[in-house]
């Protein structure tokens, strides 16, 4: 139900992002491809603007309930009319990648954790996560594409 990838940008500087969603959001397409949706986020573009120039990832897959870690390194590339999008809830686009190597990494520091609750903000079937707050604040009002500006929100 999550997983943290990482991107370099065109300089060289890298970036790493959590992605999280019900268990099963990254799809096994093929014994070489993997799919995954990309939900609602910052409107910074860091992760899907650094694969839009840069292609190559690495992502890191931690099993927290008996320590184990597995990285997946490919390139991946983003689509949005991709066939996948209609089973994909609350997806605005489909990234996939196309697998270069997968190997399991050492857990010895992993430590062992369990899931409290899940976050609400994960998009399901027929339900509308709530807005998250961060959206409301002012300061970063520049930053949100225009969709999400509610003024009378922004003028607490």
């Amino acid at each position: 139900d999550m997983f943290f990838l990482a991107s370099v940008d065109p300089s060289g500087d890298p970036d790493c992002s959590y992605k999280g969603g019900d268990p099963g959001f990254v799809r096994v397409l093929s014994p070489t491809k993997l799919a995954w949706p990309d939900y609602d986020g910052n409107g910074q573009f860091r992760t899907l603007g650094n694969i839009a120039v840069c292609s190559g990832v690495a992502l890191l897959f931690i099993d927290w309930s008996r320590p184990s870690r597995l990285r997946v390194h490919g390139r991946a590339r983003i689509s949005h009319d991709d066939p996948l999008l209609e089973t994909m809830p609350g997806a605005q686009l489909v990234v996939q990648l196309e697998i270069e190597r997968v190997f399991p990494n050492c857990p010895r520091y992993v430590h062992t954790m369990a899931r409290v609750t899940r976050s609400p903000h994960v998009p399901s079937e027929g339900t509308t996560p709530p807005r998250p707050g961060w959206k409301d604040d002012p300061r970063i009002v520049d930053a949100l594409p225009a969709r999400d500006v509610v003024p009378e929100k922004l003028s607490r």
